[in-house]
């Protein structure tokens, strides 16, 4: 059984953040050459019967979706982390269970991901809607872009927003939940939940108790039930780090857990890299808006975090986009994965130039780090204005927000 790639989810509530924020982050582990796009989908009315064709099947499309704003592995339809217009923020970790994961094409968790944040207006109603979906349609089919083997895995997910998160696990259709309000929190590759369970699956326990994995005298433990041997211990190395900010955990101290290499959370093996990453801060106060940080590019350490806010008619972003190919896509012909074309965005094709000047010319790749660390340190700072200001954001100020981000980091690589 394949190894789930060790990517990583944070969340941070007050007394633990600053400012009455909360604070979400994730690193995407995944294959070393995928490349992840950051796209952003309007809110929308649909027809009646309509339907939306995910990554692998098609399902009923609801009357009304919400905008969302989204990282995902450009060869698919749903995301490994993304937010939506009302502060909702949802992340998709892979996880193996005792229970072999489904090789039969159903939704995938990111699906399930971009299904949430389009569908739920709080975290809990997200999380309903990804139960409700997994109840009907199930998980499975291959995680990867890979034509000679099919990878498949369970689901975990970590669902924020303004006032509360639920960490959300689960094994084919059977899930299990706890809903988090305070202090800090991980999640990565493995199970974590144990005994503190605030919602289930109604068959849940009747399930493992006829599966002979629970006998029902003992305290129902979720890990230990579902996990594969001694594969539920404590994955998360990066929560000691925030949990030493004391109450002050910002976007900054987020971003500096995840571009930390030491301690595993960004990923660079033989096998995974970290393709992307989010840090979204959510002010507690609704008058305030959220914003969502995203780097569009491998590597946390070697990419800047680019700021995103939802308003009306917000700038699309086609330098940060994968190109399309439609029904010719490998990913949508049967077989699939037949060939892999070229998904490289305009900014990831910079960033590899960049990457090669760090690593043959250490002077100059140090110099043009350090140029690009400061242009992410003016866009914290500018956020930071907007979060902490009396007056109510004037929507034409942040309208090209991202876009303009992206095309003064493209300018410096060139």
């Amino acid at each position: 059984m394949a190894a789930a790639p060790p990517s990583y989810c944070f969340v941070a509530f007050p007394p633990c953040s600053k400012d009455g924020l909360v604070v979400f982050g994730k690193n995407s582990a995944r294959p070393r050459d995928e490349v992840q796009e950051v796209v952003y989908f309007a809110a929308a009315t649909h027809d009646p019967g309509s339907k939306v064709e995910c990554t692998y099947i098609e399902i009923e499309q609801v009357p009304k979706t919400h905008a969302v704003v989204l990282s995902r592995p450009s060869w698919l339809w749903g995301a490994e982390m993304g937010a939506n217009e009302h502060g909702v923020c949802v992340a998709n970790e892979a996880v193996v269970t005792r229970e072999p994961a489904s090789e039969s094409e159903a939704l995938l968790g990111m699906d399930l991901v971009r299904l949430g944040l389009e569908r739920g207006a709080t975290a809990k109603e997200a999380l309903d809607v990804i139960v409700a979906l997994l109840e009907e349609h199930g998980q499975g089919g291959n995680y990867y872009e890979d034509g000679s083997s099919c990878h498949t895995f369970q689901s975990a997910f970590l669902i924020v927003d303004r006032n509360e998160a639920w960490i959300l696990e689960t094994s084919g259709k059977y899930w299990a939940a706890e809903k988090i309000t305070e202090g800090v929190k991980c999640i990565c590759n493995q199970l974590s939940l144990t005994t503190k369970i605030d919602a289930e699956h109604p068959e849940l326990r009747n399930y493992v108790r006829s599966q002979g994995w629970w006998n029902g005298d003992s305290d129902f433990n979720f890990s230990e039930v579902f996990s594969l041997a001694d594969d539920h211990l404590a994955c998360c190395s990066g929560k000691e780090s925030l949990e030493k900010q004391g109450g002050d955990v910002s976007a900054q101290a987020m971003i500096d857990v995840l571009r930390d290499k030491d301690s595993g959370v960004c990923v660079d093996s033989e096998s995974f890299l970290t393709t992307s990453s989010i840090v979204s801060v959510l002010p507690q106060d609704p008058s305030f808006p959220c914003v969502h940080y995203f780097t569009g590019t491998p590597d946390p350490s070697r990419s800047i975090f680019k700021p995103f806010i939802f308003v009306d008619d917000v700038k699309l972003v086609p330098k940060v986009q994968s190109p399309s190919f439609g029904k010719d896509d490998p990913a949508k012909k049967i077989p699939r994965f037949q060939e892999k074309p070229d998904r490289r965005h305009e900014l990831y094709k910079a960033h590899e130039w960049a990457r090669s000047l760090l690593e043959n010319d250490q002077d100059k790749g140090q110099k043009l780090m350090r140029i690009m660390l400061e242009l992410e340190k003016q866009g914290l700072e500018a956020m930071e204005d907007i979060l902490t200001r009396t007056e109510v954001l004037d929507p034409a100020e942040v309208v090209d927000l991202f876009y303009d981000c992206v095309d003064t980091e493209l300018k410096f690589f060139k």
